[in-house]
């Protein structure tokens, strides 16, 4: 199967040109995905759309190199990515096709490069981990709260009159280092700490996507929108190796390993759970989460940067 991917930017608003060139190629129109993105850190749902599409023996068509990758990094990675998932990849105007011998072959060394940049990224996560432990630190990620913040955060989050953001803006924070050291058991006891006020009629935004669960209180709902803004990644029942982005309430968090995925700048980021947040001693980071963090415009090498903090 043909699937045809466009994107144009604010300087250049018509696809037409690009979808032509998929249709005479032979991609069906409905099989053509087009994103309008302004710059390398803009939302490319099509882009998502498509490579959820994508089966084996399937055909990625596109008119040029630089309207798939969102950097030489991104295009790395997620040419690998195609190989090992036996999807093969046609670029129209610079006449690559991995039907072809040569191309196959170039298409190979994508995935040399990009277990390169695995092994540099494991590499300089061990030294950093052998750095720390020479300072007689153990490994994992230092926390930015003393134990009186965290008894601070704890109280003010179960008094039920500030948000998670709230109590982070405080204590000078980002919002998922307080998350992090909530008790989740507290959390659940706080949902009936607060008057029992009603609120008033909930949008459906407020409702646990996860679960269902839906706020009872003004205050509940207040920490409900505060929970349900926090990524938390899984790994895709229906794509093997891939990951998925689910929100939880305190009702719903998983109780599985957790790892904070945070960015080295501002200490924001997702959390990793399940069988991927194994414990990261090897300084080995799953291949997953490197392919997501890839795709959502993270810079990995030389250390993890968020899409406001790369480096450009």
């Amino acid at each position: 199967m043909l699937l045809g991917y466009a994107r144009v930017s604010t300087a250049d608003q018509n696809p037409e040109h690009q979808i032509d060139a998929l249709r005479r190629a032979g991609v069906a129109a409905a099989d053509i995905h087009v994103d309008h993105a302004g710059g390398a850190k803009a939302s490319r749902p099509q882009l998502d759309l498509v490579l959820q599409r994508l089966r084996e023996d399937d055909v990625l068509v596109i008119t040029r190199l630089d309207r798939l990758g969102r950097s030489m990094l991104h295009l790395i990675t997620l040419g690998a990515d195609l190989r090992e998932r036996g999807i093969g990849l046609k670029v129209l105007e610079q006449g690559i096709d991995t039907a072809t011998a040569e191309d196959r072959a170039m298409f190979g060394m994508l995935s040399v490069l990009a277990e390169f940049q695995r092994e540099l990224i494991a590499a300089n996560t061990r030294d950093g981990l052998a750095a720390a432990r020479a300072r007689g630190r153990k490994g994992g990620r230092p926390s930015k709260l003393s134990s009186d913040q965290i008894a601070l955060a704890q109280r003010l989050y179960d008094a039920g009159e500030h948000t998670v953001a709230q109590i982070a803006d405080m204590l000078k924070v980002p919002r998922t280092t307080v998350y992090g050291h909530l008790s989740k058991e507290k959390k659940t006891r706080s949902v009936h700490a607060a008057p029992p006020e009603p609120s008033p009629p909930l949008r459906s935004s407020r409702i646990c996507p996860t679960c269902g669960h839906e706020p009872t209180t003004r205050a509940e709902a207040a920490h409900q929108r505060a929970d349900l803004a926090v990524d938390w990644l899984h790994l895709d029942p229906d794509r093997p190796g891939q990951l998925t982005i689910r929100h939880h309430c305190r009702h719903c968090e998983p109780d599985q390993p957790a790892v904070d995925i945070a960015c080295t700048v501002c200490g924001d980021g997702p959390i990793l759970t399940g069988p991927s947040a194994a414990p990261m001693e090897s300084g080995a980071l799953p291949d997953s989460i490197l392919r997501w963090l890839t795709a959502a415009d993270w810079d990995t090498v030389p250390a993890l940067r968020c899409p406001d903090h790369v480096i450009q």
